[in-house]
């Protein structure tokens, strides 16, 4: 039996807030993947470094891509590991999140990555997102929601973070 050859890939991306109903929400897209079995699966932005982008640079422009939406990062999150298989190559990822705050934009403007992007309330992301580890961080991020002055739950206090992205 051959052994796998191994190696590391590196991604970021972001977990984009707002205020919505005076409820927190994110951005989670429908990725679809040819011989995809399951629907598709929903997820947080993300993507693969270009050349001498830093981890930030990296995710600005991927949640920009993905989302259409223009964003600012205001916190580092957690970073999420796994390991995949893929090509005979056994791939050690490690991604690199951020809590941001939509500057502008529109979510009709996603690229092609995403069948389909919408906003979601914090607490549906749990029933909504399909990996574990993802739903885990954005219970990390909802925890930190306070710190920067973004209600955790309805009724909290006053936030920045209102109306529409792009409104």
């Amino acid at each position: 039996m051959a052994r796998l050859r191994s190696a590391t890939a590196t991604s970021a991306g972001g977990i984009v807030v707002r205020l919505e109903g005076g409820r927190p929400s994110l951005v989670a897209g429908l990725r679809r993947r040819e011989g995809d079995r399951h629907g598709g699966t929903w997820t947080l932005p993300k993507g693969t470094p270009n050349p001498g982008e830093t981890v930030e640079e990296t995710a600005i422009r991927e949640v920009e891509e993905e989302t259409g939406l223009r964003v600012a990062i205001v916190a580092p999150l957690p970073s999420i590991e796994y390991t995949f298989v893929q090509a005979g190559t056994r791939i050690h990822k490690t991604v690199h999140y951020f809590l941001m705050l939509p500057l502008g934009g529109d979510l009709a403007r996603h690229d092609r990555e995403f069948e389909r992007v919408r906003w979601v309330h914090f607490e549906d992301a749990r029933s909504l997102l399909t990996f574990d580890t993802e739903r885990s961080l954005v219970e990390t991020a909802a925890a930190n929601l306070g710190a920067l002055g973004i209600p955790a739950a309805p009724g909290g206090v006053p936030s920045p973070l209102t109306g529409e992205a792009g409104a």
